[in-house]
């Protein structure tokens, strides 16, 4: 990988992400960038639907720092997003991923369709990042058969069109430790490698405001079980309710959720605005190590 990050601040052994062509170094956060080839992703449908567009997009997400490039074809948008056709992902997907495999980052296609995750693979996408955590039929089969890809599991309660009519009942915390507990532990049973999984809480999938922001605050108990943690709060509706901003205008909070995200220990954060959060992660590093504990470390 282009940008390379030395071991997180008293970090006692270092923690990777392995893939299908990269060994994700995580001591340091890395940021995802999101490349929506869709008309109606709840943030910038159809901004990149076109293949030329989509292909830019990944371009200058690298450019501002993205790590990590996640292009998905099929919006997840609660109540909203209708259901897309396997041939229609593909049509969207495919044709940026060929390209965007080419840019010198891992890319990971977000996905939950058991045949585009072959074909991506095939095509060299590093990850298989996916909303329904491989329980869509064949899903878990084409991961376990593949020799290194990378996996981001996701908590999901119910499904897109439904879910936020219908949220969680109760303390959202260990039901979703639970959960992904139990879909990490499962595709470790079926032959991948524990350094191959990491797991998303699933920030506004199915979750009151309330919910979300306790999975923020108590972050750290789903560390417990030693996946790391892939969070995506950009944009989010849960962060225009305590804001009262706009989609549009919900960048600062955005890159304010991300670093408390890192702090309480993700180790890649999903978002649009890349230039913003890498910029704020520079100074989050800096601070970190230049604290008595850094020095102490010898870092």
């Amino acid at each position: 990988m282009p940008r390379q990050a030395v071991g997180l601040v008293g970090q006692s052994k270092p923690m990777h992400w392995q893939t299908s062509r990269y060994r994700i170094d995580l001591g340091l956060p890395r940021v995802m960038g999101i490349v929506n080839v869709t008309p109606d992703s709840f943030s910038d449908g159809g901004r990149f639907a076109s293949t030329r567009a989509a292909l830019a997009h990944c371009e200058r997400l690298v450019g501002e720092g993205a790590d990590i490039l996640d292009i998905g074809g099929e919006s997840s948008r609660p109540g909203i997003a209708a259901a897309v056709t396997l041939e229609e992902e593909q049509a969207r997907v495919l044709p940026v991923l060929r390209e965007a495999v080419k840019l010198g980052v891992p890319v990971s296609v977000d996905t939950s369709k058991a045949q585009l995750m072959r074909q991506a693979l095939d095509l060299g996408a590093d990850i298989v990042n996916d909303i329904w955590a491989l329980r869509q039929p064949g899903a878990r089969d084409v991961v376990a058969a593949h020799p290194s890809c990378g996996v981001c599991l996701m908590h999901m309660h119910g499904e897109p069109r439904t879910m936020q009519r219908e949220p969680m009942q109760g303390d959202a915390v260990p039901q979703v430790g639970s959960f992904l507990r139990t879909q990490g532990q499962a595709l470790m049973q079926a032959g991948v490698a524990r350094e191959r999984i990491v797991c998303d809480p699933g920030i506004g999938f199915g979750k009151t405001v309330e919910q979300n922001f306790a999975l923020l605050a108590r972050q750290r108990e789903l560390l417990a079980d030693g996946h790391p943690l892939l969070v995506g709060w950009s944009r989010k509706s849960s962060l225009g309710q305590v804001t009262g901003l706009p989609l549009e205008q919900r960048m600062v909070p955005s890159v304010a959720a991300a670093l408390l995200a890192v702090e309480h220990g993700a180790r890649v954060v999903r978002v649009h605005d890349v230039r913003e959060t890498a910029a704020a992660l520079h100074v989050w590093k800096a601070a970190r190590q230049s604290s008595p504990r850094s020095r102490e470390n010898g870092a």
